[in-house]
């Protein structure tokens, strides 16, 4: 069950929406042809603004309710909302049909609309379904159940199901990690590509577990990961384990040690104890969508950086997510961070197609130069 909002978008020339005489002349036009549909609508509220232009409230049976805008510039939107139970048809199909009738073309032929638009329903209310993209557009996922939900002292943190990916950890409603994702991890750590028998490794954050759990599978001599919250690890032990295995469950073994505390902190003690390693990996905070690198994330990126350079050993490497492919701006200024670096460093990248982002993303391979 949940709230269905469908919305209509006209574009009309703007001469018949300049004043309120025009105005009320398209109301007017656009309920009668409501009424085709809707045949018991009543007007519940309408208001005219010189400033705003023309707004009305219609409804049927008070179950389904209409919002109008008349925008004095000729924009026209019209909004649909109605509570749809579980096992019910919804009132309007996907195409626009409304008892068999294309509501979005009655009103654009009637209404003589240069453009007309009808958007996909909403669905609101039961469970969460909209989470943006790396660069802020919506994506709709086929979301069936609230796994688990919680609020640490750090973030929300949600496990939906998807039908098609699986579990999902969210963070501050931000896709993070799914059951589907193993490409994630993959290109992350380089597979085949990097190798890490042997070798010494140090992860910042990766609190869902993946990460550390495909890099044992390479038998590196020992990793230490620092995340932390502990409400992510549990959430990701009990609900992602397909992902994890049981590493958030035994947090420590002759090969790994999970540490739960601020991972800066405790860089700043590797440091002071002379501690290197062959890999840090960096799965921490997002590149931010910024037009300048300022701000509190950019600042926490570059101080990610000057810790974690001075824990690399001089032949090692610092691996990290970057953000969607499609950031570009944002990736540009993160790769000009790294020119600043002193003493310098080099970097190659990699792409992946992410399923539960459903977008390529871009992972970075950090050196001394």
């Amino acid at each position: 069950m949940a709230a269905q909002t469908i919305l209509f978008d006209f574009t009309l020339d703007s001469a018949k929406t300049a004043d309120e005489k025009q105005r009320q002349e398209v109301a007017k036009i656009l309920r009668n042809e409501l009424e085709h549909v809707f045949p018991q609508l009543e007007l519940a509220y309408s208001m005219e603004s010189p400033e705003n232009g023309y707004f009305s409230v219609l409804h049927e049976n008070k179950a389904t309710i209409i919002t109008c805008r008349i925008f004095q510039h000729g924009l026209l939107t019209v909004n649909v909302e109605y509570f749809l139970p579980a096992g019910k048809e919804p009132i309007m199909s996907f195409d626009g049909l409304v008892h068999g009738k294309s509501l979005e073309n009655a009103l654009a032929v009637k209404l003589k609309a240069i453009r007309g638009q009808k958007l996909p329903a909403l669905r609101r209310g039961d469970v969460p379904r909209y989470f943006p993209s790396s660069d802020e557009r919506i994506i709709e996922y086929d979301i069936d159940k609230l796994v688990y939900e919680v609020r640490s002292p750090f973030q929300k943190i949600q496990i939906l199901h998807s039908k098609t990916l699986g579990n999902m950890l969210l963070l501050d409603e931000l896709q993070n990690i799914a059951e589907s994702d193993l490409i994630y991890t993959e290109t992350l750590m380089g597979r085949g590509i990097e190798n890490y028998e042997g070798k010494e490794i140090c992860i910042l954050g990766g609190g869902d577990g993946a990460l550390l759990y495909e890099l044992l599978k390479e038998n590196p001599k020992h990793v230490v990961m620092l995340e932390i919250d502990e409400l992510v690890m549990e959430a990701c032990n009990k609900y992602l384990n397909s992902i994890c295995g049981d590493v958030l469950e035994k947090r420590r073994s002759d090969q790994y040690e999970i540490v739960v505390g601020d991972c800066v902190e405790y860089l700043k003690k590797f440091i002071g104890e002379g501690r290197k390693f062959d890999y840090v990996f960096g799965d921490l905070t997002d590149i931010p969508i910024t037009g300048a690198p300022v701000g509190v994330d950019w600042d926490f990126i570059r101080t990610i950086f000057e810790h974690s350079f001075k824990v690399l050993k001089p032949d090692g490497k610092f691996l990290t997510h970057g953000n969607g492919t499609s950031c570009t701006e944002s990736l540009e200024l993160f790769e000009e961070q790294l020119s600043l670096l002193k003493p310098k460093v080099k970097f190659t990248t990699s792409k992946a197609f992410v399923p539960s982002f459903m977008e390529e993303w871009l992972f970075y391979q950090v050196s001394f130069a």
